[in-house]
């Protein structure tokens, strides 16, 4: 193709691209001011012609010497929004109208549009990037419950699609929530009794009570981030196995701490001896957790078994205070009837959670919702939040006596 200076560079480009405006104004520029748009026309060295348009503005001057033989037909802007309009095929547009006044009446209809639009735009999103899976597609090491059949989660060695699924529907969604939401609460609880200042509650009571609440949140808080991360891998989710059932370890020694150390007050020796005994035995508990063999479906009962062994434990401590001090006066002044009811509660939870039951009597039916499992949450949440009314009840009691000198005095 010929340049500005006559030299051949290609077939593609123009061969002649020289301007000689042609208008009315300036004669230097050859452009009207009221110029607003440019059409060029040239040639190819194929012999064929094109068009092309371009906006103008004020300052799209050259000099004399730049000047090159173009020829374009120059517009105002009042002939502008004709030849825009004639260029648009009305056909392809059928919700614009002619006039413009008429636009406002058909933009009524884009809002809803637009919702239509997104809300099948995240239906399709969230079908493409879910899946839930059937038990018997799952490798072995994601198959816990037999009686659970549709709605697994697949590995996805991925720790950001594990807490994603947090807020979809499959059959760890009721487990994740239910001791989530009671963290939560707990933490709510725990920061709103350390905070109260020394004259309400004394750095004593707060220590005691830190024991009962440390164990709370550690327990619901294995609890839920395991049921969260257990489709990541078979390694992630037995590490974090472990760590749920020590969170049980831990939940049931510090309920026992402010229990023992109230009720047995001005008694150092049981207090100490039954304070080492339940520690003592919540390390058994810990250690045979950490065994990889402890979280296989098969040894179900043997863990129920362990756990409520160990709050049984507690037995012992709660007959001792009934023999010296009367039955009458551990119901009203030891706490014991709350203290057997939370017994209660987490053994019937450990039974249900055993026995698997209400998805064993009906396989399928259970699948996301009011399985044994959510079922055995729901009465450890319980349990705690009875077990800490209780420790209130026996503090303020033993508060209100005074100290152990004071007592023995009298």
């Amino acid at each position: 193709m010929s340049t500005g200076n006559g030299g051949a560079t290609g077939d593609s480009r123009p061969s002649q691209f020289t301007r000689d405006a042609v208008g009315t104004g300036d004669s230097g520029s050859g452009l009207s001011p009221e110029t607003s748009s440019l059409a060029v026309n040239y040639e190819t060295d194929c012999g064929g012609e094109s068009i092309s348009s371009f906006p103008m503005s004020d300052d799209l001057e050259e000099p004399v010497a730049c000047r090159r033989k173009v020829s374009f037909p120059l517009h105002t802007p009042g002939e502008l929004g004709p030849l825009l309009r004639s260029d648009i095929d009305g056909s392809k547009l059928p919700e614009l109208e002619d006039d413009l006044p008429g636009v406002e009446t058909s933009l009524l209809h884009v809002p809803s549009k637009c919702a239509e639009q997104a809300e099948e735009f995240v239906k399709k999103v969230w079908a493409a990037g879910w899946n839930v899976a059937h038990h018997h597609t799952l490798p072995d090491w994601l198959k816990d419950n037999d009686f659970l059949l549709r709605g697994h989660r697949v590995p996805t060695n991925s720790f950001l699609a594990c807490f994603k699924s947090i807020f979809r529907i499959h059959t760890e969604t009721g487990n994740i929530w239910t001791h989530l939401l009671g963290m939560i609460a707990f933490l709510g609880i725990a920061a709103y009794f350390l905070t109260r200042p020394s004259i309400e509650i004394q750095w004593q009571e707060k220590a005691v009570f830190s024991a009962f609440f440390i164990g709370a949140i550690l327990c619901l808080g294995f609890s839920w981030v395991f049921h969260t991360v257990y489709c990541h891998s078979e390694k992630v989710g037995r590490f974090f196995n472990k760590l749920d059932y020590c969170g049980i370890a831990l939940l049931t020694i510090g309920s026992f701490v402010p229990w023992l150390y109230y009720s047995f007050y001005c008694r150092l020796e049981p207090k100490v001896t039954y304070l080492a005994l339940i520690f003592f035995l919540g390390t058994i508990c810990i250690v045979v957790s950490m065994w990889d063999k402890f979280a296989q479906p098969q040894y179900r009962p043997l863990r129920a078994g362990v756990f409520v062994a160990l709050g049984l434990s507690g037995v012992v401590p709660a007959m001792h205070y009934v023999i010296t001090d009367g039955f009458w006066h551990a119901i009203n002044y030891a706490a014991l009837g709350w203290l057997v009811l939370m017994a209660v509660l987490y053994i019937v939870g450990a039974v249900i959670y055993a026995v698997r039951i209400p998805e064993r009597i009906f396989p399928g039916k259970f699948d996301i919702w009011f399985q044994s499992h959510q079922i055995f949450h729901v009465f450890v949440l319980a349990a705690a939040f009875v077990h800490y009314h209780g420790i209130s009840e026996i503090a303020n009691y033993r508060l209100t006596l005074g100290d152990c000198i004071a007592r023995e005095i009298q």
